[in-house]
C-alpha cells in the first residue's frame, strides 16, 4: 500500500491520498514552505522536506552569469537531496521568467507582455510561452511565476509593462499563454484542475490575484477600489479563463481591494477562488505577502501565518525565515487555530500539481533541450514578436508623404539616443535582474546593430548617443534614427507620477529633428509625456515597447520588409492630469492623444 503514491499507473486522487496518509504534520508543513536559494541547504531539503525552492534574480548585473546548464546542475543536485527524504518527494523549482527565461543568461529575451498585448496575437503569444517552457526545462527549472493576467488602468503603475492591455478582453485573449507553457488541455480535460501535457512542460502561475492593476492612483501593492461585481468584470475575468486551461497555480497580490489585503482574504481566496471558480491547483503567496498583514510589517508573525493560510494560502514564499514559519504553523495546527484540514487541503493540492508534472517519475533535468535555449527559431520566434508589437503613430507630417518605409540605400544615416546601442534598457526590468540594468547583460541584437546589418553596403550609419548640434552640422545625413526611452525598472521601483521621457530624451530629439529629418523609437513600458514639441518636429514615431533581445524586428519593419502590426495596447494620455479624470467609453482618459487600439499601417 505504501508504494502506491510511486506508481504511475495509479490515479493521481490516488497517490496523493496514499501520500498524505504517510506524511507527517512536519512533512506536510514542508510541502507549504517555499524557501529562496541562498538559504537552500542539504539539511533544509531532506530534514525539513521543503516543497519548494524559488530562484530571486540576481541584485547586480555583475554577478555571475550563469547559462542554462549551470542551472541545471544547481537544481538536480537540490533535487537529489529531496528525493533522498524520507518519502523522497520532489522539490518544484521556481523562477520569474516572465519575458522568457530572463534569469538565465544567453536565453531567448521576448517583449514584455505590454508589447504582446499590441500584437493582439493569442497564438502568437502561446508559441513564445512554449518556447518559454523548453527553456526553462533545459536549465532544470519546473515553474514560472507567469502569465501576469493584470488589467492596467492607469499606466503609473510600476508593474504596467507586465499587464498586457487596460483592456480586459484583450487581456483574457492573450491567457493562451497558459496553455503555451502547460499543454493544451484534452476534451475530457475536468475543469479547475492542474494540467500539465508532458515533462518538458512548464507549470504555469496566473498572478496577481485580484485587481492589482487597478489600485488608486496606480500606486504598486495599493488599494483597488471597486465593487464586487466590477471586480469580477474587469480583474477577475482573466482567471477564469486560465483555469480553464489548467493553470496550475495562482498568486496571490500585495495589494488590497477596499482596504483588505489580498494575502489575508478568505472571501476571494477560498469562497470565490476556491469554490465558486472551481480552481483545485495551490494558491502561493508573494514574496514574504504574508508579512504585509501586519504592520509594523511581520511584527506578528504568527498572525500572519494563521490568516493567509485559513484564507486559503496554500504555498508560502517564506522565503528566508523558514524554520520560524515551519515552528509557528506547527504551533498553530496543534494548538487548533489553523485546522488540520486546511492542512491537507494545502498539502493535496500540491502534491496534486507535483503528480500532473510528472516530478516523481521525471525528478531530473532533460539535458537534451539545452539546444533549444537561445536557438534560432526561439529568436526569429522573438523577432517576429517585436515586429508585430510595434505600433506606428505617426508617419509624416503630412498624410500624402509618409516618411517610412525608410530607405536602406541612403547615403548616410545617423542612429542616436540613449537606447540605440543598449540591450539592457531595449529588454527592460526582470532581466538578469529584477530590475534590469544598461549594457551588454544578455545575448541579443541592439537597434543599432539591426540598422547596421538592414542596410546596402554602400551606406554609412553613424552612431553617436547625444549628439551636438556642431556634430550635425558637420555631417550630411540623409536622415536619423533616434531611440529614447526609459531606464529599466520593476515593481515598486517604477511607479512614477509624472511619466516624463528621462535623459533629456525629448532635449535629444529635439536638437536632432531640428537639423534631419527624424524617426523616434520609443523604449518603454507604457505610454509616456510626448511633447507637443517632439510630435510637431519629428517626421515619425514608433512606440517599441520593451522589445527584448532581438532588435532586427524593429528594422524589419522601418525599412519595409513587413507592414506596421501592432494597435496600441493602452489609451495614450495628453497630460498626465487626464489619468485622475473620471473618463467614459473604452478609453482610459477622455480625449486621448491616441486611443485605445490605434495603430498605422506604412502606407507602402
Amino acid at each position: 500500500m505504501d508504494s502506491v503514491y510511486r506508481n504511475p499507473t495509479e490515479t493521481v486522487e490516488d497517490r496523493i491520498k496514499n501520500l498524505l496518509s504517510l506524511m507527517t504534520l512536519k512533512e506536510k508543513i514542508g510541502q507549504m514552505t517555499q524557501i529562496e536559494r541562498s538559504v537552500t541547504t542539504p539539511s533544509a531539503i531532506k530534514d525539513f522536506t521543503i516543497g519548494s525552492v524559488y530562484c530571486a534574480p540576481p541584485n547586480s548585473a555583475t554577478a555571475k552569469k550563469e547559462v542554462s546548464s549551470d542551472w541545471a546542475d544547481m537544481v538536480d543536485g537540490f533535487q537529489k537531496l529531496a528525493l533522498e527524504s524520507r518519502l523522497g518527494i520532489p522539490i518544484i523549482y521556481c523562477t520569474d521568467a516572465i519575458h522568457g527565461n530572463n534569469n538565465v543568461y544567453g536565453t531567448t529575451i521576448f517583449p514584455h507582455n505590454v508589447g504582446l498585448g499590441a500584437t493582439r496575437d493569442a497564438d502568437l503569444v502561446q508559441k513564445i510561452a512554449a518556447a518559454t517552457s523548453l527553456e526553462l526545462r533545459a536549465s532544470g527549472t519546473h515553474y514560472t511565476l507567469a502569465p501576469s493576467v493584470s488589467v492596467c488602468k492607469d499606466p503609473r503603475w510600476g508593474r504596467c509593462y507586465e499587464s498586457y492591455s487596460e483592456d480586459t478582453e484583450i487581456v483574457q485573449n492573450m491567457t493562451s499563454y497558459v496553455s503555451g507553457l502547460q499543454g493544451q488541455p484534452p476534451e475530457h480535460y475536468r475543469k479547475g484542475y492542474p494540467f500539465l501535457a508532458g515533462r518538458n512542460k512548464a507549470i504555469a502561475c496566473a498572478r496577481h490575484f485580484v485587481g492589482d492593476g487597478g489600485t488608486e492612483k496606480g500606486v504598486n501593492e495599493g488599494n483597488t477600489i471597486l465593487s464586487y461585481e466590477d471586480l469580477e468584470k474587469i480583474h477577475m475575468a482573466p482567471y477564469v479563463d486560465c483555469i480553464a486551461q489548467g493553470v496550475s497555480t495562482i498568486m496571490v497580490s500585495y495589494s488590497s481591494w477596499n482596504g483588505v489585503k489580498l494575502h489575508g482574504h478568505h472571501f476571494l481566496i477560498n469562497d470565490i477562488l476556491k469554490e465558486k471558480l472551481g480552481f483545485k491547483g495551490f494558491v502561493i503567496s508573494d514574496w514574504e505577502g504574508i508579512d504585509e498583514l501586519c504592520q509594523p510589517y511581520g511584527s506578528d508573525y504568527r498572525y500572519c501565518i494563521s490568516t493567509s493560510i485559513n484564507a486559503g494560502i496554500d504555498m508560502v514564499m517564506v522565503p528566508l525565515r523558514y524554520e520560524q514559519f515551519m515552528e509557528e504553523l506547527t504551533s498553530l495546527v496543534q494548538s487548533g487555530e489553523v485546522p488540520m484540514t486546511r492542512i491537507d487541503d494545502a498539502v493535496e493540492r500540491i502534491l496534486r500539481v507535483k503528480f500532473i508534472a510528472e516530478l516523481f517519475e521525471f525528478p531530473l533535468t532533460d539535458r537534451s533541450l539545452l539546444d533549444t535555449v537561445g536557438c534560432k527559431i526561439h529568436r526569429d520566434l522573438a523577432r517576429e514578436a517585436v515586429r508585430k508589437s510595434l505600433v506606428l503613430l505617426k508617419n509624416g507630417k503630412e498624410p500624402s508623404k509618409p516618411f517610412i518605409p525608410l530607405n536602406k540605400n541612403a547615403k548616410r544615416i545617423l542612429v542616436a539616443g540613449t537606447h540605440a546601442n543598449d540591450i539592457g534598457y531595449q529588454c527592460g526590468g526582470w532581466t538578469f535582474t529584477k530590475y534590469g540594468s544598461s549594457g551588454q547583460i544578455t545575448i541579443g541584437t541592439t537597434i543599432l546593430d539591426a540598422v547596421k546589418e538592414a542596410v546596402g553596403h554602400d551606406t554609412e550609419v553613424i552612431y553617436e548617443k547625444c549628439p551636438s548640434t556642431e556634430f550635425i552640422e558637420c555631417n550630411e545625413f540623409s536622415f536619423a534614427i533616434v531611440a529614447i526611452g526609459e531606464a529599466p525598472y520593476a515593481e515598486c521601483g517604477g511607479d512614477n507620477k509624472e511619466l516624463v521621457i528621462p535623459f533629456n530624451g525629448a532635449g535629444i530629439v529635439d536638437i536632432i529633428a531640428d537639423k534631419i529629418p527624424t524617426l523616434v523609437i520609443l523604449i518603454s513600458g507604457r505610454p509616456l509625456v510626448l511633447e507637443q514639441g517632439l510630435l510637431e518636429k519629428t517626421e515619425a514615431l514608433v512606440a517599441a515597447w520593451l522589445p527584448g533581445s532581438e532588435g532586427k524586428g524593429i528594422t524589419d519593419v522601418i525599412f519595409g520588409d513587413h507592414d506596421f502590426k501592432g494597435k496600441l495596447p493602452m489609451t495614450w494620455f495628453r497630460r498626465i492630469e487626464q489619468l485622475d479624470e473620471p473618463s467614459e467609453g473604452v478609453n482610459s482618459c477622455d480625449d486621448p492623444l491616441f486611443p485605445l487600439g490605434y495603430g498605422l499601417a506604412c502606407n507602402k
